[in-house]
């Protein structure tokens, strides 16, 4: 079918990982009235996975995300732990929250410096041609060149443990393949000076932006859900090893301390018909109310405190923009990151000056005494669980992934619904309107190959119907 004459394909969205595609219905007035964020792509992991031995999935997992590998990994070696019945080291978990830390680095730099600052420093109705971190890189270079050495810094923490930058090997069950060397503890300590600098650079950048451009951000996709994240005993922030903490939409604590392994008795899923991406909500609340939010903004609006004292008093800055409540403003994901980045990397400091970092008692050992185990962390993008179901021979039966893009799919057609209501008019559609329905998408730093596991590729478009389903436009650059 030949396409309409004012045809425009935005082939594939940008500053995103994965691909994707939205389709927007109009009303008779030519009003957007709902959305559609879809995605296409076969999700095949688990069911690969199935015969498997549970002991190689650490090893498989890595493989699922370039950007995240360390959650994958982490979150399997903690389902295999369970099975065997055995708890790392006490530097096994050292070196863990490390490289868990080094993994955060470098995506929230990835995220914030290379796909969502061209946005703030050019704005949203800029040159598409300049608005990307090669733009960055021209018009302001050190900015630009310290994003890139600060994701650096986060890459060089994964490989000064393992060897590897990307898709690490070293997190087994029971702790850590490989010990850290004096020499790697004070090359990664000396980063830490200009890793806190860029941050706080970082911080004062969206900072401004928010002072700038109040009424802007304040209503951006800015909507009412519950939130999931996890944390310590006190209720302090926790990546590593936390419990699940609910709050509603008021920000009252409806569960908490809750163990990751019986994340089932709290979550369902629900299919949808236009993409891949289930529909996870909270069960007690049910599928019309229950659907909430993970990632930097979840995890800061569950938390009680943070644990490094810079983190901590931008924390009560973030706490200040909605006392009381939870920040439901989606375009606050931004901040939430850099306040989650400044405090892994003085987490960071914390552990490499620990003295038994670089102690060779890095695992513990065990066998096969159950059949079923779950893992879990939170992953940059939010909440993650590994589940396992084996045979008495180790064999897996079945495996289950729940990601955090996938937990935000609801939250994500949400916030493209309320931007494009914002900002698209009818059939007139703008570059720039364009360009912030696809940033209601990036606050969330979504990862679709991670979610979908991806086979082939499905570029983002949109497409523009009326009410009956009759198709009037689809939007593309140039």
């Amino acid at each position: 079918m030949d396409k309409p004459a004012n045809t425009i394909i935005i082939s594939p969205v940008t500053r995103i990982e994965g691909h994707a595609k939205i389709t927007l219905i109009l009303n008779d007035e030519g009003k957007v009235q709902d959305a559609q964020f879809h995605v296409n792509e076969f999700r095949g992991f688990e069911k690969f996975c199935e015969g498997r031995l549970y002991t190689e999935m650490p090893t498989i997992t890595p493989r699922i995300c370039g950007i995240c590998p360390v959650s994958h990994s982490l979150s399997s070696a903690k389902a295999c732990e369970m099975i065997m019945g055995i708890t790392p080291t006490y530097t096994g978990n050292l070196l863990r929250r490390l490289i868990h830390i080094g993994q955060t680095t470098s995506s929230h730099a990835l995220s914030f410096f290379h796909l969502s600052s061209p946005d703030f420093l050019f704005g949203w109705d800029s040159d598409p041609v300049t608005r990307n971190i090669i733009g960055v890189a021209e018009k302001f270079p050190d900015l630009a060149k310290r994003g890139i050495r600060l994701r650096k810094f986060g890459q060089e923490i994964s490989e000064r443990i393992t060897g590897k930058k990307i898709h690490i090997m070293g997190i087994i069950p029971g702790g850590m393949a490989y010990p850290m060397t004096e020499e790697n503890r004070k090359a990664l300590l000396a980063w830490i000076p200009e890793a806190i600098e860029t941050t706080k650079i970082g911080i004062d950048l969206i900072k401004k932006y928010h002072e700038d451009h109040k009424q802007e951000v304040e209503t951006f996709a800015n909507f009412e859900t519950m939130y999931l994240g996890t944390v310590g005993p006190q209720g302090e922030l926790e990546l590593y090893d936390g419990k699940l903490r609910f709050i509603d939409r008021d920000g009252t604590i409806v569960d908490d301390q809750v163990e990751p392994k019986y994340y089932l008795d709290y979550i369902a899923e629900r299919s949808i018909h236009w993409s891949y991406l289930k529909y996870p909500y909270y069960k007690k609340f049910g599928y019309e109310k229950g659907f909430y939010r993970v990632g930097p903004l979840a995890r800061l609006n569950v938390a009680t405190k943070m644990k490094t004292p810079l983190a901590q008093k931008e924390f009560l800055n973030f706490k200040a923009l909605a006392p009381g409540k939870p920040v439901h403003g989606t375009f606050y994901f931004h901040y939430a990151r850099l306040i989650e980045l400044l405090g892994c990397i003085e987490e960071a400091k914390v552990i490499l000056q620990d003295p038994q970092i670089t102690s060779s008692h890095i695992q513990s050992f065990g066998n096969q005494n159950q059949t079923e185990g779950i893992g879990s962390s939170e992953a940059p993008r939010g909440t993650l669980f590994h589940h396992y179901v084996t045979d008495e021979g180790g064999k897996l039966t079945k495996v289950n992934l729940l990601i955090a893009t996938g937990q935000n799919n609801p939250a994500m057609n949400r916030s493209v619904l309320e931007v494009a209501k914002q900002y698209v008019n009818g059939k007139d559609i703008k570059e720039g309107a364009l360009n912030r329905v696809e940033a209601a998408i990036r606050c969330y730093d979504p990862c679709l190959s991670c979610s979908t596991h991806a086979i082939g590729s499905m570029p983002l478009m949109i497409e523009i119907r009326d009410l009956k389903g009759d198709l009037l436009n689809v939007v593309q650059r140039g």
